[in-house]
């Protein structure tokens, strides 16, 4: 494994592992998951050397940091969990966000309880609650950092204007959205701005929702019940179009004798030393093969093919249905 420092201090495994799929979130995502492999999973990362963990209070809910806390009992040294907050829920179910001081709080307590740390090593706010103002926010998260709960501090998928306000009232550590061959749209403004600010930046989604593998070839590759048979980009009108950037991509792995997971993760790491993706897996086999990645050194000409055959704004449909889409770049 290599390794990469996030801002100015915190350093972490070259690729983290988004445990998202790994337990809580069921069917509608990703498909089922089975909890021994889930552990056994974040088991055979921490061997390789992974020391970058992703999750969240609402995955689940609860459910996904419970899990992690199993697989890092007792195993705390050197690995960094980040966690997320930002929504409102109950038994009921999802009822939009919130980062209110007193949410803020709330949530950190909770996901300490839960992961059985001390401590949360980068604490990020989920989405941008357009009703608080990201200084009253930034404010309290701050202040857990003052009492030790928290080490550092990150924001999901916040705007430009967003994005300078936090940092002046506390500094940001990481940025995590969404960037891959699939959505290049930060390289417009945001991954400048958080060069600039020496802010690390963490794609989500870094295989596009599975697509960049090469293993889906059709929409009948999903489960009836997979919730990509409604995203834009997966639809039908825009499926064949989207598989014309996977061609580039396996041509290039066949030429390495790769995987293309491999190849669009060597790809996003070629983007920037302050760049540190986070695949999601749930299984052993999906783990090693994306961490192989850091091993990969793609050529000048391969990665201008690969620019050419996925440019920014060239995917055919919208990253998220509307109601998402009214949650990002905040």
């Amino acid at each position: 494994m290599k390794y990469r420092t996030l801002g100015n201090d915190l350093e972490v495994s070259a690729l983290g592992l988004g445990c998202m799929p790994m337990a809580g979130i069921g069917s509608a995502m990703y498909g089922t998951a089975d909890v021994q492999e889930s552990l056994a999973t974040i088991d055979r990362a921490i061997e390789l050397g992974v020391t970058f963990f992703d999750t969240a209070e609402v995955y689940g809910p609860h459910k996904n940091e419970e899990l992690l806390a199993r697989g890092i009992k007792d195993r705390r040294n050197r690995l960094i969990i980040a966690t997320k907050f930002g929504f409102k829920f109950d038994e009921n179910g999802f009822h939009g966000v919130d980062s209110t001081p007193a949410n803020v709080r709330r949530a950190c307590e909770g996901s300490l309880q839960r992961l059985g740390i001390d401590t949360i090593d980068l604490f990020y706010q989920h989405r941008v609650d357009p009703d608080v103002p990201i200084t009253e926010t930034v404010g309290e998260m701050g202040r857990l950092v003052e009492e030790g709960k928290v080490r550092f501090l990150g924001l999901s998928e916040a705007g430009v204007d967003t994005i300078m306000a936090a940092h002046k009232e506390h500094p940001i550590t990481a940025l995590q959205s969404e960037y891959s061959l699939w959505e290049r749209g930060v390289e417009e403004e945001i991954l400048p701005l958080c060069d600039k600010l020496d802010i690390g930046f963490v794609p989500y989604s870094p295989l596009g929702r599975g697509f960049l593998t090469g293993q889906i070839k059709s929409r009948d590759d999903l489960p009836e019940d997979d919730y990509r048979r409604r995203d834009p980009r997966y639809s039908e009108e825009n499926f064949d179009q989207n598989l014309k950037m996977v061609e580039m991509v396996s041509t290039i792995a066949g030429a390495h004798g790769r995987s293309p997971a491999q190849i669009a993760l060597a790809w996003l790491l070629a983007q920037g030393d302050n760049i540190v993706p986070i695949p999601g897996s749930k299984r052993r086999a999906t783990l090693e093969d994306s961490m192989a990645a850091v091993d990969i050194t793609l050529t000048s000409d391969e990665l201008e093919a690969l620019d050419k055959a996925a440019p920014v704004g060239g995917t055919a449909g919208k990253r998220y249905g509307d109601e998402m889409m009214k949650m990002v770049r905040l």
